[in-house]
This record gives structure tokens, C-alpha cells and sequence, in this order.
């Protein structure tokens, strides 16, 4: 079996090459730097800059070019950002020529990107041709940019700093032919020797399917756990700018919260339901398919080691292991007195109308004449939503809301009255609970609550259900 691991370094990690060389390349617990592949996410931001902001929506180039085939405000955005990547190489080269070198490649590949779009936009102004057909593929090239860039850069820094680093790149961006995934990765890695080379991979690649029509922002994720199932590896590890928490520091106080050490896939699984991360649950799949562990590590306490993920783990006792939610989602609740007796029917023709706006489902409740979606969107979204969904149910009623949603989450949770002391500790702080789910697997516990309650639930559950737990005094604690 191999040895080495696979290694994905998030966009924050990225922007402080010191930390990153220092915490991550040599902090290695042996002397060798080797055994290892590292797949690196854009610098902290330029995606946002390049596609649109993750979490406002402020357009980017991909959406400003995507928005409007008539101007060039997405090639002043271009100009822009090319200004930027190069501040970025000023600021991590001190080496003269080597600094040219990478400003010539970046330049280069924004040039393409340049002579391409404009060219597609001349070409799509011509009735025969619509530009909503070459989206996706637009998507893919511009989010590639990110990934080459600082890919590139943190090769040949490590090369100037003694390592023995190569730049593997997987965009195809000069590749004549489709290929799938795996494809990719193993001709890529075909010849290079992990016992003396650490391969700096990017973190798009270009496959024959596209992964961004599935995975969207995750591709980092899926390239990262393709390249760890592909190459056998042992360990699959992911470096953050934070601990797995049992809850948001910020929110319950550095000294309470606690990093978790042990979980499982169904738990991360919880957890990227949330928008919060481990790993995208589709790349989760290889590895829990192929039991490669996954390790998520905190970039900045290299000596921690971090919170380890794998299929079978099950908490020694029944407990709550985090304390974690989501804000900015919104409750599209639709009443049909018709509905009793066609629920199916209904939720199949909403699922078709949110799938069609691309609005993430957070979760939904259903009772007789009642179903209220949860989807994490913008309001431009939801009035959208709303408005198509009034035409299709032309004697329904419909309401929105913005709510937000607090989870307890766990490896085993099955412990008699936990859902009523979770209810008890709201309620003493005098937050509402508008709806509630425990699903029969006992590994989550949803509350929607409104958006101003959020900070007050999270701290509130993380003291009844985690705090008095790690102090021996836990009500959640099976008899």
C-alpha cells in the first residue's frame, strides 16, 4: 500500500506562503519533505473576483460577462484583476527575473482569457449563436486562472527555497483533447517520483464532463479526493486558517470551544449541508468509498493534529459534538388546501422550480396542505422563486421569510430528552422556535429560528449540550 498523503491547502493558508512553507511543508514529523502531493486552492478572494462573491453575490467577471453580452464591464473587471494577481507576485518574489517569469505567465494566461471571451461575445451577437450555451465553459476557464496561478507561484517559491517542487497542472489549458478525471491525474502523475518531488497540483482541473456543472465551487474539493483515491493514498488531509470546532470560537469564546479530534463522513456530511465545509459530500464519497481517512488541520498550529474523519467512528458515548448553523436562508412556505392527498406531486413541481433557479436546499417540512422549502439564496432569488412558484400554484398561498438555522450535530445522538433540553436551552433565552427536525439516523438536530436569534442559539446549545459535557456533568450523557 502507499504511503504518501494528498494535501489541499485552502485560499486563506494560501495568501501567507511563510505559514504554508514553514507550518505545513517542513512541519512534516519526519525529515523528509516528501510522500506527498499538495493541491492548492486560488489565493483568498480571487475566485470571488473571477466567478462572483461566494457569499454577497457581487458579480465578478464570470457574472458580469455572463449578465450582459452588449458592454465591457467584465473586461475592466479582467484588467483589474490582472493588476491584482501581479501585486500578488510583487509581494511574494523577492527574486527579480524569477518575479518576471511569473508575472509572464499569468499574463499569458489572462491574455487568452481576454482574446477568447471577446471573441465569443462578437461571435454571440449573432442570432445563430447563444452565449447561455457556452456558460459552463466559460465558468470553467475563468475559475481555472485562480488555481494556475498560485499553483505556479507556490512551486517555484519552494524551488527557490531548496525543495525539489514541480508544478503539475491540471486545467488543460493547452491540452488538444477531452479527457475524464482519472484520466487526467494519472497521466499527470505519470513519472514523477513522490519519494523526491512534491507535485503542487492545481486545484481545478478540466475533465471531459466539467466538474464545475456539478460541483460548482467544491471542484477543489473533488480534484483533491480524485487525486487521493487515484493514487492510493494513505492519508487524505485538508489545511485550514481553522480547527473542526465544536462551535464558531467567535461566538462561544476561544476558551470553550474545542477542536473535535475524532468524527465521521455523516457528520461532514451534516456539516457541508450547513455551508460549512469539511469536504463537499460528493468528494467525501471516494474517500469514504476507498477508506482513506480524512485529517482537517489548522495551517496556523502545525503541532495540533487536528480533527481526523472516517467512515466508522462513533463517539465512545452518545453526545453532541458541534454546535453549527447557517444564516442568510430563507423559509418559501406554500399552503394549498388541494394539496392533502398530492404532496408528492407538489414537492416534485417545487423541487423543479428551485432546481431551476439553482437555490441550495437547506432543508423543508411538510405536513397535509403545507410544504415550506428552506433554501440558502439571495432575495433576488426568492422573489423569483416566489413569483414563478404564484404561477404555478395560482390558488396557493405563499409566504417567505428570513430565518436562520442552528444544528446539534453528532457521531450518536441517540439519547433520551436531548431534544427537549436542546428546546429547554433555547427557551431560557427567550428564542422562538418557528420549526424543528430530528431525522430517525439521530445524527442532527435542526431549529429554525429568526436570523436575529442566531448567535444567542448557537451560544446557548454549545453551553447546554457541549460545555456541561466536557466538564463531566452533561444531561445529554446516556444512564
Amino acid at each position: 500500500m502507499n504511503q504518501h498523503s494528498v494535501e489541499k491547502i485552502g485560499g486563506t493558508s494560501m495568501s501567507d506562503y511563510s505559514a504554508v512553507r514553514d507550518n505545513i511543508i517542513k512541519k512534516h514529523g519526519s525529515d523528509s519533505p516528501y510522500g506527498r502531493i499538495f493541491v492548492v486552492s486560488a489565493y483568498g478572494g480571487i475566485t470571488d473576483k473571477l466567478l462572483e462573491h461566494k457569499k454577497t453575490g457581487q458579480p465578478g467577471i464570470y457574472a458580469l460577462f455572463a449578465d450582459s453580452i452588449n458592454d465591457n464591464n467584465w473586461l475592466d473587471q479582467l484588467e483589474t484583476l490582472q493588476y491584482q494577481l501581479i501585486a500578488i507576485n510583487q509581494d511574494l518574489f523577492i527574486n527579480p527575473q524569477l518575479r518576471q517569469t511569473a508575472n509572464a505567465f499569468i499574463e499569458s494566461r489572462i491574455s487568452d482569457v481576454r482574446e477568447c471571451l471577446s471573441n465569443l461575445q462578437t461571435l454571440c451577437q449573432h442570432g445563430h449563436f447563444s452565449l447561455s450555451e457556452h456558460l459552463t465553459t466559460v465558468r470553467e476557464m475563468l475559475a481555472s486562472i485562480g488555481e494556475a496561478h498560485s499553483a505556479w507561484n507556490m512551486a517555484h517559491l519552494l524551488q527557490e527555497d531548496g525543495f525539489n517542487a514541480r508544478f503539475v497542472d491540471l486545467t488543460g489549458w493547452d491540452s488538444d483533447k477531452q479527457v475524464d478525471l482519472d484520466e487526467r491525474i494519472a497521466a499527470a502523475f505519470t513519472g514523477i517520483d513522490l519519494t523526491k518531488e512534491l507535485p503542487i497540483v492545481t486545484g481545478y482541473a478540466h475533465s471531459e464532463t466539467g466538474l464545475m456543472s456539478t460541483f460548482d465551487r467544491g471542484y477543489s474539493e473533488m480534484t483533491f479526493s480524485r487525486i487521493a483515491v487515484v493514487t492510493q493514498a494513505a492519508e487524505a488531509i485538508i489545511h485550514k486558517e481553522f480547527h473542526l470546532s465544536s462551535a464558531d470560537p467567535r461566538l462561544v469564546g476561544e476558551q470553550n470551544a474545542v477542536p473535535i479530534g475524532r468524527t465521521n463522513y455523516d457528520v461532514a456530511d451534516q456539516l457541508a449541508n450547513l455551508g460549512m465545509e469539511a469536504i463537499h459530500p460528493k468528494a467525501a464519497k471516494g474517500l469514504r468509498q476507498n477508506d482513506i481517512p480524512l485529517r482537517v488541520k489548522n495551517t496556523f498550529e502545525p503541532e495540533h493534529t487536528g480533527t481526523l474523519i472516517t467512515s466508522d467512528y462513533v463517539s465512545d458515548i452518545p453526545r453532541v459534538e458541534i454546535i453549527a448553523g447557517c444564516k442568510g436562508v430563507y423559509g418559501i412556505e406554500l399552503f394549498d388546501q388541494d394539496m392533502a392527498g398530492n404532496l408528492a406531486d407538489y414537492d416534485t413541481r417545487i423541487l423543479s422550480v428551485l432546481e431551476r433557479f439553482k437555490a441550495g436546499l437547506v432543508a423543508k417540512d411538510i405536513n397535509a396542505n403545507t410544504i415550506t422549502h428552506y433554501v440558502s439564496t439571495n432575495l433576488k432569488t426568492v422573489k423569483r422563486i416566489v413569483k414563478t412558484l404564484q404561477e404555478e400554484f395560482a390558488d396557493a398561498e405563499i409566504n417567505q421569510q428570513k430565518i436562520a438555522i442552528v444544528s446539534a450535530i453528532g457521531s450518536d445522538m441517540q439519547v433520551p430528552g436531548i431534544l427537549a433540553q436542546a428546546v429547554n436551552a433555547l427557551a431560557e433565552q427567550d428564542i422562538s422556535v418557528l420549526a424543528m427536525h430530528q431525522s430517525m439516523r439521530q445524527v442532527d438536530m435542526q431549529f429554525i429560528l429568526n436570523e436575529s436569534d442566531y448567535d444567542k442559539a448557537i451560544q446557548a446549545l454549545h453551553s447546554r449540550l457541549v460545555e456541561i459535557h466536557d466538564h463531566g456533568q452533561a444531561i445529554c450523557l446516556a444512564s
